[in-house]
């Protein structure tokens, strides 16, 4: 016990540090590796993305108690949250808000009654483990109908068989819907549902890093400070 109290005296600067540290990346700002395709082509696996964690709440640090609302989220943002289904942290993107009816049909979004429009972007390929060359990816601009609704790139893979109907579904009050923008690639609300506000943890605004973990992590500079919107 005395060893223990002497080494905290004696680190007592650094440890006030570390302190104020974890309680600047659980309150006001983060970042967030993404570790998976589900938001390909536009976040990358080695992507290291800036998460504005007062975008939307202020949150008691360390927990989802919401002491106050900075902002409501929009269309199109791109959205750390915790998985309803088991807590795992995610980032998908925002599609649907409160009082929104949201389906899909045949892989294309409809809100409120108003069918999303498409415009192919040209081809792409979705790595997959084991697969030498890849699935063929179609690319699409998303046009949103809905009033406030931004273009976004997002990626079909016709060889893969995905949920790509579902709903109509009505979002309640302080519930989001989210989708990946890899859409046959991503486990999102069409899985787990929707995410109540209580969950959400930021917005992602900016890619910091970069590196190709399929290039034996080879830093992708062109990428390095990216505005994602």
């Amino acid at each position: 016990m005395a060893k223990l109290q002497r080494l905290i005296r004696d680190n007592r600067g650094f440890l006030v540090l570390l302190l104020f540290f974890g309680l600047f990346r659980t309150a006001v700002a983060d970042w967030n590796p993404i570790p998976s395709g589900s938001m390909r082509p536009n976040l990358l696996e080695g992507d290291v993305v800036f998460v504005n964690r007062l975008a939307f709440n202020v949150k008691v640090p360390l927990t989802d108690v919401i002491v106050a609302k900075t902002a409501e989220p929009q269309r199109g943002d791109i959205v750390t949250f915790s998985s309803p289904a088991d807590g795992t942290r995610l980032i998908k993107r925002l599609v649907a808000l409160p009082g929104d009816v949201v389906e899909m049909r045949h892989k294309r979004l409809v809100i409120n009654g108003q069918p999303d429009s498409y415009v192919p972007q040209g081809a792409g390929i979705e790595p997959v483990p084991g697969v030498v060359d890849g699935l063929r990816a179609l690319r699409m601009e998303e046009q949103g109908a809905a009033p406030g609704s931004p273009q976004r790139t997002i990626q079909w893979l016709p060889d893969v068989a995905a949920r790509d109907d579902f709903g109509p579904v009505t979002v309640p009050a302080d519930h989001f819907l989210m989708l990946g923008d890899n859409r046959d690639n991503s486990a999102d609300s069409r899985y787990f549902g929707l995410v109540p506000r209580k969950l959400l943890i930021g917005r992602a605004e900016r890619i910091l890093v970069s590196a190709d973990i399929l290039d034996h992590w080879q830093p992708r500079f062109n990428r390095f400070g990216k505005s994602l919107y």
